[in-house]
Protein backbone atom coordinates (compact mmCIF):
# COMPACT_ATOMS: atom_id res chain seq x y z
CA UNK A 1 0.00 0.00 0.00
CA UNK A 2 0.92 3.61 -0.96
CA UNK A 3 -0.30 7.22 0.30
CA UNK A 4 -1.84 9.20 -2.50
CA UNK A 5 -4.69 12.39 -2.59
CA UNK A 6 -7.25 13.51 -4.25
CA UNK A 7 -6.32 16.17 -6.49
CA UNK A 8 -9.04 18.39 -5.27
CA UNK A 9 -7.23 18.54 -1.80
CA UNK A 10 -4.22 20.15 -3.29
CA UNK A 11 -6.27 22.42 -5.63
CA UNK A 12 -7.72 25.23 -3.55
CA UNK A 13 -6.16 28.57 -2.65
CA UNK A 14 -3.26 26.50 -0.17
CA UNK A 15 -1.08 25.66 -2.79
CA UNK A 16 -0.01 27.72 -6.22
CA UNK A 17 -1.05 24.19 -8.05
CA UNK A 18 -1.83 20.73 -7.39
CA UNK A 19 2.07 19.60 -7.72
CA UNK A 20 3.59 22.05 -5.50
CA UNK A 21 0.89 20.65 -2.79
CA UNK A 22 1.91 17.58 -3.41
CA UNK A 23 5.38 17.97 -3.56
CA UNK A 24 5.33 20.31 0.14
CA UNK A 25 3.47 17.24 1.23
CA UNK A 26 5.54 14.80 -0.27
CA UNK A 27 2.76 12.78 -1.32
CA UNK A 28 3.83 11.49 -5.46
CA UNK A 29 0.35 9.94 -6.51
CA UNK A 30 -2.85 11.42 -7.07
CA UNK A 31 -6.48 10.68 -7.91
CA UNK A 32 -7.40 13.05 -10.65
CA UNK A 33 -11.30 13.87 -11.55
CA UNK A 34 -12.30 13.88 -15.36
CA UNK A 35 -14.73 16.41 -15.97
CA UNK A 36 -17.91 14.94 -18.23
CA UNK A 37 -16.27 17.09 -21.06
CA UNK A 38 -13.23 15.19 -20.51
CA UNK A 39 -11.08 17.64 -18.85
CA UNK A 40 -8.98 17.51 -15.85
CA UNK A 41 -6.19 19.30 -13.86
CA UNK A 42 -2.78 19.88 -15.29
CA UNK A 43 -1.46 19.02 -11.93
CA UNK A 44 1.43 22.13 -12.21
CA UNK A 45 -1.58 24.60 -12.54
CA UNK A 46 -5.10 24.59 -11.74
CA UNK A 47 -6.45 25.21 -15.57
CA UNK A 48 -8.22 22.36 -17.30
CA UNK A 49 -6.35 20.01 -20.09
CA UNK A 50 -8.59 17.96 -22.60
CA UNK A 51 -8.12 14.37 -22.35
CA UNK A 52 -10.33 12.86 -25.08
CA UNK A 53 -7.87 11.27 -27.61
CA UNK A 54 -5.57 8.27 -27.29
CA UNK A 55 -3.23 11.30 -28.28
CA UNK A 56 -4.18 13.72 -25.50
CA UNK A 57 -3.75 10.70 -22.74
CA UNK A 58 -0.70 10.15 -23.61
CA UNK A 59 0.75 13.32 -23.58
CA UNK A 60 -1.05 14.05 -20.33
CA UNK A 61 0.66 10.90 -19.16
CA UNK A 62 4.17 12.17 -20.35
CA UNK A 63 3.71 15.22 -18.47
CA UNK A 64 2.74 13.82 -15.03
CA UNK A 65 5.75 11.92 -15.44
CA UNK A 66 7.88 15.14 -15.44
CA UNK A 67 6.18 16.35 -12.72
CA UNK A 68 7.04 13.47 -10.56
CA UNK A 69 3.27 12.40 -10.47
CA UNK A 70 2.02 9.22 -10.75
CA UNK A 71 -1.95 8.87 -11.53
CA UNK A 72 -3.39 6.29 -9.81
CA UNK A 73 -7.17 6.49 -10.89
CA UNK A 74 -9.82 9.00 -12.60
CA UNK A 75 -12.48 10.32 -10.50
CA UNK A 76 -15.67 9.85 -12.25
CA UNK A 77 -19.38 10.40 -12.13
CA UNK A 78 -22.50 9.51 -14.16
CA UNK A 79 -25.86 8.61 -13.12
CA UNK A 80 -27.06 5.56 -15.06
CA UNK A 81 -30.75 6.55 -14.60
CA UNK A 82 -30.26 10.03 -15.91
CA UNK A 83 -30.45 11.37 -19.46
CA UNK A 84 -29.27 8.54 -22.25
CA UNK A 85 -28.21 5.43 -21.05
CA UNK A 86 -25.80 4.88 -24.05
CA UNK A 87 -24.09 7.95 -23.80
CA UNK A 88 -23.27 7.08 -19.84
CA UNK A 89 -22.11 3.83 -21.20
CA UNK A 90 -20.13 5.49 -23.88
CA UNK A 91 -18.33 7.62 -20.95
CA UNK A 92 -17.25 5.36 -18.79
CA UNK A 93 -15.93 3.24 -21.74
CA UNK A 94 -13.90 5.80 -23.04
CA UNK A 95 -13.11 7.02 -19.46
CA UNK A 96 -11.26 3.41 -18.81
CA UNK A 97 -9.64 3.62 -22.58
CA UNK A 98 -8.26 6.57 -21.11
CA UNK A 99 -7.23 5.38 -17.52
CA UNK A 100 -5.67 2.28 -19.50
CA UNK A 101 -3.44 4.71 -21.79
CA UNK A 102 -2.10 6.59 -19.09
CA UNK A 103 -1.64 3.80 -16.69
CA UNK A 104 -3.98 3.76 -14.21
CA UNK A 105 -4.52 0.79 -12.08
CA UNK A 106 -8.48 1.77 -11.61
CA UNK A 107 -11.25 4.23 -12.09
CA UNK A 108 -13.88 5.18 -8.87
CA UNK A 109 -17.46 5.32 -10.21
CA UNK A 110 -19.86 7.33 -8.09
CA UNK A 111 -22.73 4.93 -6.99
CA UNK A 112 -25.18 7.69 -6.43
CA UNK A 113 -28.23 7.17 -9.45
CA UNK A 114 -31.01 9.96 -9.68
CA UNK A 115 -34.56 8.62 -7.61
CA UNK A 116 -32.95 6.10 -6.22
CA UNK A 117 -35.18 5.58 -2.95
CA UNK A 118 -37.95 5.84 -5.46
CA UNK A 119 -36.58 2.53 -7.52
CA UNK A 120 -36.83 -0.53 -5.63
CA UNK A 121 -33.94 -2.76 -4.66
CA UNK A 122 -33.72 -5.31 -7.68
CA UNK A 123 -34.40 -2.50 -9.98
CA UNK A 124 -31.38 0.14 -9.29
CA UNK A 125 -28.98 -3.05 -9.28
CA UNK A 126 -29.81 -4.21 -12.15
CA UNK A 127 -29.44 -0.48 -13.74
CA UNK A 128 -26.38 0.31 -12.06
CA UNK A 129 -25.12 -3.37 -13.56
CA UNK A 130 -26.18 -2.83 -16.84
CA UNK A 131 -24.56 -0.10 -17.38
CA UNK A 132 -21.03 -0.99 -15.72
CA UNK A 133 -21.30 -4.64 -17.51
CA UNK A 134 -21.91 -3.18 -20.80
CA UNK A 135 -18.66 -0.83 -20.41
CA UNK A 136 -16.50 -3.69 -18.89
CA UNK A 137 -17.95 -5.78 -21.87
CA UNK A 138 -16.52 -2.93 -24.27
CA UNK A 139 -12.86 -2.99 -22.72
CA UNK A 140 -12.60 -6.53 -22.51
CA UNK A 141 -9.13 -7.44 -22.18
CA UNK A 142 -7.71 -4.21 -20.17
CA UNK A 143 -6.46 -4.04 -16.76
CA UNK A 144 -8.23 -1.40 -15.12
CA UNK A 145 -10.28 -1.90 -12.69
CA UNK A 146 -13.60 0.30 -11.62
CA UNK A 147 -14.19 0.82 -7.99
CA UNK A 148 -18.26 1.84 -7.03
CA UNK A 149 -17.93 4.02 -3.95
CA UNK A 150 -20.20 3.66 -0.92
CA UNK A 151 -21.70 7.05 -1.70
CA UNK A 152 -24.74 8.89 -0.70
CA UNK A 153 -27.78 6.61 0.34
CA UNK A 154 -27.81 4.02 -2.34
CA UNK A 155 -24.29 3.03 -2.57
CA UNK A 156 -23.55 2.85 1.44
CA UNK A 157 -25.43 -0.31 1.11
CA UNK A 158 -23.29 -3.18 1.69
CA UNK A 159 -26.31 -5.61 -0.27
CA UNK A 160 -26.45 -3.13 -3.04
CA UNK A 161 -22.86 -3.22 -3.61
CA UNK A 162 -22.40 -7.09 -3.26
CA UNK A 163 -25.59 -7.98 -5.48
CA UNK A 164 -23.73 -5.36 -8.10
CA UNK A 165 -20.91 -6.78 -8.10
CA UNK A 166 -23.03 -10.55 -8.59
CA UNK A 167 -24.80 -9.47 -11.60
CA UNK A 168 -22.34 -7.77 -13.57
CA UNK A 169 -19.85 -10.65 -12.96
CA UNK A 170 -16.56 -9.36 -12.91
CA UNK A 171 -13.14 -9.63 -11.28
CA UNK A 172 -12.59 -6.33 -12.47
CA UNK A 173 -15.24 -4.75 -10.75
CA UNK A 174 -15.27 -3.67 -6.85
CA UNK A 175 -14.96 -1.28 -4.49
CA UNK A 176 -13.58 2.59 -3.58
CA UNK A 177 -13.42 1.59 -0.19
CA UNK A 178 -14.61 4.90 1.41
CA UNK A 179 -13.57 4.74 5.09
CA UNK A 180 -16.02 7.64 6.21
CA UNK A 181 -19.02 6.82 4.02
CA UNK A 182 -20.21 3.90 5.91
CA UNK A 183 -20.40 5.61 9.52
CA UNK A 184 -22.17 9.01 7.55
CA UNK A 185 -24.65 6.80 6.47
CA UNK A 186 -25.74 6.01 10.28
CA UNK A 187 -24.25 2.83 10.77
CA UNK A 188 -22.78 2.17 14.44
CA UNK A 189 -18.80 2.67 14.98
CA UNK A 190 -18.77 -1.56 15.56
CA UNK A 191 -20.86 -2.21 12.62
CA UNK A 192 -18.68 -0.05 9.90
CA UNK A 193 -16.01 -2.24 10.83
CA UNK A 194 -17.54 -5.23 9.77
CA UNK A 195 -19.07 -3.77 6.60
CA UNK A 196 -15.30 -2.67 5.85
CA UNK A 197 -13.87 -6.50 6.50
CA UNK A 198 -16.82 -7.68 4.02
CA UNK A 199 -15.82 -5.18 1.56
CA UNK A 200 -11.36 -5.55 2.05
CA UNK A 201 -11.29 -8.08 -0.77
CA UNK A 202 -13.25 -6.30 -3.55
CA UNK A 203 -11.57 -3.23 -2.99
CA UNK A 204 -9.76 -1.67 -5.98
CA UNK A 205 -8.92 2.11 -4.41
CA UNK A 206 -9.80 3.65 -1.58
CA UNK A 207 -11.35 7.00 -0.13
CA UNK A 208 -9.63 7.70 3.72
CA UNK A 209 -11.79 10.59 5.93
CA UNK A 210 -13.02 10.66 9.06
CA UNK A 211 -15.72 11.87 11.84
CA UNK A 212 -15.56 12.53 15.42
CA UNK A 213 -19.00 11.93 16.96
CA UNK A 214 -20.10 12.23 20.55
CA UNK A 215 -19.00 8.98 22.39
CA UNK A 216 -23.04 8.58 23.22
CA UNK A 217 -23.73 8.63 19.41
CA UNK A 218 -21.07 6.30 18.11
CA UNK A 219 -22.97 3.20 18.44
CA UNK A 220 -26.25 4.26 17.79
CA UNK A 221 -28.13 4.03 14.03
CA UNK A 222 -28.20 7.47 12.73
CA UNK A 223 -29.93 9.45 9.88
CA UNK A 224 -28.16 9.70 7.06
CA UNK A 225 -25.40 12.38 6.71
CA UNK A 226 -26.69 13.61 10.91
CA UNK A 227 -24.70 16.27 11.92
CA UNK A 228 -21.74 15.71 9.32
CA UNK A 229 -20.54 19.26 8.52
CA UNK A 230 -20.40 19.67 12.41
CA UNK A 231 -18.50 16.98 13.00
CA UNK A 232 -16.53 15.45 10.20
CA UNK A 233 -12.82 16.01 11.33
CA UNK A 234 -9.03 15.08 10.43
CA UNK A 235 -7.78 11.69 9.97
CA UNK A 236 -6.36 11.51 12.81
CA UNK A 237 -8.92 12.69 15.11
CA UNK A 238 -12.00 10.86 14.69
CA UNK A 239 -13.38 7.82 15.78
CA UNK A 240 -12.85 5.38 12.87
CA UNK A 241 -9.22 3.68 13.60
CA UNK A 242 -7.44 3.80 10.29
CA UNK A 243 -4.31 1.37 11.78
CA UNK A 244 -7.30 -1.13 12.15
CA UNK A 245 -9.02 -0.34 8.53
CA UNK A 246 -6.04 -0.32 7.01
CA UNK A 247 -4.69 -4.07 8.65
CA UNK A 248 -8.79 -4.92 7.17
CA UNK A 249 -7.08 -3.87 3.62
CA UNK A 250 -4.43 -5.81 3.82
CA UNK A 251 -5.71 -9.09 4.91
CA UNK A 252 -8.49 -8.38 2.01
CA UNK A 253 -5.38 -8.68 -0.26
CA UNK A 254 -5.54 -5.00 -1.18
CA UNK A 255 -2.27 -3.42 -2.48
CA UNK A 256 -2.67 0.11 -3.83
CA UNK A 257 -3.29 3.67 -2.62
CA UNK A 258 -4.80 4.89 0.39
CA UNK A 259 -6.28 8.13 -0.94
CA UNK A 260 -6.43 11.09 1.39
CA UNK A 261 -9.92 12.51 0.83
CA UNK A 262 -10.49 15.44 4.13
CA UNK A 263 -13.55 16.63 3.98
CA UNK A 264 -12.27 18.81 7.30
CA UNK A 265 -10.85 21.48 5.47
CA UNK A 266 -14.15 23.94 5.86
CA UNK A 267 -13.29 24.09 9.31
CA UNK A 268 -9.96 25.77 9.01
CA UNK A 269 -10.13 29.54 8.34
CA UNK A 270 -6.68 29.92 6.65
CA UNK A 271 -4.79 27.94 4.11
CA UNK A 272 -1.76 27.96 6.54
CA UNK A 273 -4.63 25.64 8.89
CA UNK A 274 -5.70 23.47 6.07
CA UNK A 275 -1.57 23.07 5.25
CA UNK A 276 -1.21 21.80 8.75
CA UNK A 277 -3.88 19.88 8.52
CA UNK A 278 -3.23 18.06 5.48
CA UNK A 279 0.52 17.62 6.61
CA UNK A 280 -0.72 15.69 9.48
CA UNK A 281 -3.15 13.62 7.51
CA UNK A 282 -0.28 12.73 5.33
CA UNK A 283 2.11 11.66 8.37
CA UNK A 284 -0.53 9.58 10.13
CA UNK A 285 -1.37 7.95 6.90
CA UNK A 286 2.15 7.27 6.28
CA UNK A 287 3.34 5.82 9.90
CA UNK A 288 0.40 3.23 9.41
CA UNK A 289 1.43 1.96 5.91
CA UNK A 290 4.83 1.85 7.29
CA UNK A 291 3.62 0.54 10.63
CA UNK A 292 2.16 -2.26 8.14
CA UNK A 293 5.04 -3.15 6.55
Amino acid sequence: MYISVRDAMVAGDEFTSPAAGMRHLGVDAAEIALNRDFTAFAMDSKELVTLESDADAKAYKKHLDSLGIRATSFLTACDFNSGDFESNVQWITRALELAEVIGMPAIRIDSAMSNERGLDFQTRVNIFAKGLGEALKRTAGSKVAMGIENHGFQGNNLAFQLNVYKVAGSDRLGSTMDTGNFYWRGYPLSEVYGILTILAPHTKHTHLKNIKYPAEVRETMREAGWEYEKYVSPLDEGDIDHAKVLQILKEGGYQGDICIEDESLGHYATPQERIAVLERDVAHVKSIIQALG
